[in-house]
């Protein structure tokens, strides 16, 4: 790891706010590899247009995998507090950014979790933020939502944890089958969500409405 990723993965734990800083080596290197592709696609690479498009696609993908220079889990350790509560946490409509490792094309939808806590309660902008230090990397939808589910598992040990995602993805409506409706749902579930009593909960109060 070199000494901007460090530093960067410093500043993310203080506060995880993310702003827009690259490694210039690895913008130099991917630059390259974008001129050529540009090349082989047939285009000009240096038309006044597409002067900076290999630089600038290189700073897009640094900052839309951003996620492997974040720690899940001490995201969750930073704001972790005893409390007696045993009820059902629910964050819903978290929003979903990510990138489909089989064509590097984007997926984006929401993502609804909820825990029960045992003991200890977390921060719940913790949540989106574990949410998105996992989507932002490339990916697959399913192992996306597995992910989510045994970091909170794992960090808090809570008497269970509910995930359900659901998105669009590009390579589907762009390419491929061309379906652009098509939403893909994936879940995923640990303790007492595994009962069907508590699931169902969990499912009536990520689809109602507060109106």
């Amino acid at each position: 790891m070199d000494e901007h990723t460090e530093n960067s993965m410093e500043d993310e734990m203080i506060g995880y706010a993310r702003s827009e800083r690259y490694n210039p080596d690895k913008i130099s290197r991917i630059s390259a590899h974008y001129t050529d592709i540009l090349t082989n696609l047939g285009e000009d690479p240096n038309r006044e247009g597409l002067l900076k498009t290999p630089e600038r696609v290189a700073k897009a993908l640094q900052y839309l995998c951003h996620g492997y220079d974040l720690k899940p889990a001490e995201i969750l350790r930073s704001a972790m507090f005893k409390e007696d509560y045993s009820q059902m946490v629910v964050v819903k409509d978290i929003e979903v950014y990510s990138m489909c490792e089989h064509h590097m094309l984007p997926f984006f939808g929401k993502a609804h979790v909820a825990y029960i806590p045992n003991g200890h309660i977390v921060g719940l902008s913790k949540i989106p933020r574990v949410v998105d230090a996992y989507a932002r990397r490339l990916q697959v939808q399913e192992r996306l939502t597995n992910e989510i589910r045994d970091c909170i598992q794992e960090t808090l040990e809570p008497a269970g944890v509910a995930v359900v995602i659901e998105c669009k993805h590009l390579c589907m409506s762009m390419r491929g089958a061309q379906k652009q409706n098509s939403v893909t749902t994936t879940s995923a579930f640990t303790g007492a969500f595994i009962q069907e009593k508590t699931r169902a909960e969990f499912l009536r109060l990520i689809t109602a409405s507060l109106d």
